[in-house]
């Protein structure tokens, strides 16, 4: 895939036994994950996704059942499955009164879920959900058209300064990372030639970063 630092997002699974006390761990766990994605933006819906699911099976199944959470990428959809050992109780979407004590969990789930279902095994059942990463690929970057754009210049422009035989090639990270910081450079000298201020363009383009980055919550 041609981008500047594409991400590598591999399935990743975890077992654990269905108990109250392993939630918060498993938010965690969900949370540190999709920051290494670059998938921060669903990071709080997936987190309840994850809470919602994995306390189904507490209720509906039993605390000390020997679960499994496992995440992966079904196209740019993020897809969480919670895997447990029961094939007969199943998940079930119901209106929950004002005053019920509880039925709220799945409906919740469908609420911010973009779908979800259940699968069925001989020895398991999955209960899985997806939702939109808004990504245009399942390596890609998030942040819209302006990150892709950006993408799309570091891996040209870094070739530039390094050309293969092969032509443009997809960059790492860290080679992207320096590759960004040789364009800045550029762009700055670039301005001096022509007798603007670089000092003041990068103060103004910082201060613009602050302001659309504070109106996206920091999150790219």
């Amino acid at each position: 895939m041609d981008c500047a630092g594409c991400v590598s997002r591999k399935p990743w699974d975890i077992p654990f036994v269905a108990e109250p006390r392993e939630v918060s761990a498993l938010r965690r766990i969900m949370r540190l994950h999709l920051g290494l994605w670059g998938l921060h933006e669903i990071a709080e819906a997936a987190q309840l996704c994850v809470t919602e699911l994995v306390s189904n099976v507490i209720t509906h199944v039993g605390a000390g059942t020997p679960t499994t959470l496992a995440v992966s990428m079904n196209g740019t959809y993020l897809r969480i499955e919670v895997q447990d050992p029961d094939t007969r109780a199943l998940p079930t979407l119901i209106q929950a009164g004002a005053d019920s004590e509880g039925g709220r969990g799945m409906a919740l789930v469908d609420a911010i879920a973009d779908r979800w279902g259940i699968q069925l095994h001989p020895d398991r059942k999955v209960t899985w959900r997806e939702l939109s990463t808004g990504l245009t690929s399942p390596n890609g970057h998030s942040g819209g058209a302006r990150v892709a754009r950006t993408g799309s210049m570091l891996r040209f422009y870094g070739a530039a300064k390094t050309p293969t035989p092969q032509g443009p090639s997809p960059l790492s990270v860290a080679v992207a990372q320096e590759a960004a910081i040789d364009v800045i450079a550029d762009l700055l000298h670039w301005l001096r030639v022509h007798g603007l201020d670089a000092d003041e363009a990068l103060d103004r383009a910082q201060m613009r970063f602050e302001s659309e980055a504070e109106q996206t919550g920091g999150e790219e």
